[in-house]
């Protein structure tokens, strides 16, 4: 087996310059600092108003943690050790010991990419992160949303994204759920380029329950790739629409948090708990498998793993990361 790099996921300049979930929205409340590690960097999150603000938790001053400070005035972060604070753009706005002294502009925070998408926070800590992950059922009333997660998976990212996109082991590692191992087969399928990611639609499979019916039945998915952390589903039955949404937050090479978002425009009445319970349980159906893989890293040439027809978006998904030239996770 290759031994795993000893180099961290934010030297990947592909992972540095991503987004990456750090936390629900629920998370952040206002008034509260929030502590959170993305890729080794220690932040702090915070509410100005309705935006969440995302900063390196440190002082300029004197290298303190800012998450030992305060809230003043809901817009400025007051430092515990001397009380230097910071306006939402991160610049030292007020020195006590020297009220009427203009703080220098080197006196400022760092600060860092911060959007709310999915009732998630995301931070990047790139210049240049991109667009964010979007679907267009996020901007449909019609689509209740229902987050499950965080999910700590002794795994790297690339196998549990894989896994998200491997189609033929739903039969066997997530019987009576999602398959049933005695109608496995998986119907052909295509996989194509779409904007910065794949799209892969109409992937027939049977499963035993697809609409809460009890009976079994063939149901067809479509699988989306938006970056080489974020993926997605969709299930079409009629009107019925589910779309899943699927985001990793990258940790070291053997170690993911993985988020989900179920959205439906149907079965609203269904509590939220029950369906948050649903991914639970795929989750830790997956979880043992993914962390028993070997090699840990996923292999990018494609002569180092045996591939079938059914592995044809796995495939695809390799062959992004090669063309991307991400390193962290591959080898």
């Amino acid at each position: 087996m290759v031994p795993l790099s000893k180099t961290g996921p934010a030297e990947d300049p592909i992972v540095h310059r991503g987004w990456h979930v750090v936390a629900a929205s629920a998370d952040i409340p206002a008034g509260e600092l929030v502590k959170r590690n993305l890729l080794g960097e220690d932040l702090i999150l915070w509410r100005n108003n309705d935006t969440v603000i995302a900063w390196q938790d440190l002082c300029i001053h004197r290298g303190v943690r800012l998450s030992l400070g305060k809230i003043v005035d809901g817009c400025r972060l007051q430092c515990a050790y001397h009380g230097w604070t910071y306006d939402p753009s991160g610049a030292c706005v007020h020195i006590p010991a020297h009220p009427t002294l203009k703080p220098p502009p080197k006196a400022r925070v760092r600060t860092y990419a911060c959007a709310e998408v999915a009732g998630l926070i995301w931070v990047s800590l790139g210049d240049n992160s991109g667009p964010l992950p979007h679907l267009p059922e996020l901007d449909d009333a019609a689509f209740r949303q229902v987050r499950s997660g965080p999910y700590f998976v002794a795994a790297g990212v690339t196998r549990l994204i894989e896994n998200f996109l491997d189609v033929a082991h739903l039969p066997f590692v997530h019987e009576g759920y999602l398959g049933t191992p005695d109608q496995a087969v998986i119907d052909d399928y295509n996989v194509e380029p779409l904007g910065e990611g794949l799209f892969a639609p109409n992937i027939g499979i049977f499963q035993p329950n697809p609409d809460g019916s009890g009976k079994g039945g063939k149901v067809f998915y479509d699988y989306g790739v938006l970056n080489p952390f974020c993926v997605y589903l969709r299930k079409k039955q009629g009107s019925n629409i589910m779309t899943l949404l699927y985001a990793i937050t990258p940790v070291h090479e053997t170690s993911s948090i993985g988020w989900f978002v179920t959205m439906m425009n149907y079965a609203h009445d269904v509590p939220a708990s029950e369906i948050a319970a649903f991914q639970d349980t795929i989750i830790s159906q997956d979880k043992p498998i993914v962390e028993s893989q070997r090699p840990e890293r996923v292999p990018l040439d494609l002569a180092e793993e045996l591939h079938l027809r059914s592995d044809r978006l796995a495939i695809a998904y390799r062959q992004y990361l090669r063309k991307l030239g991400l390193s962290f996770g591959t080898e």
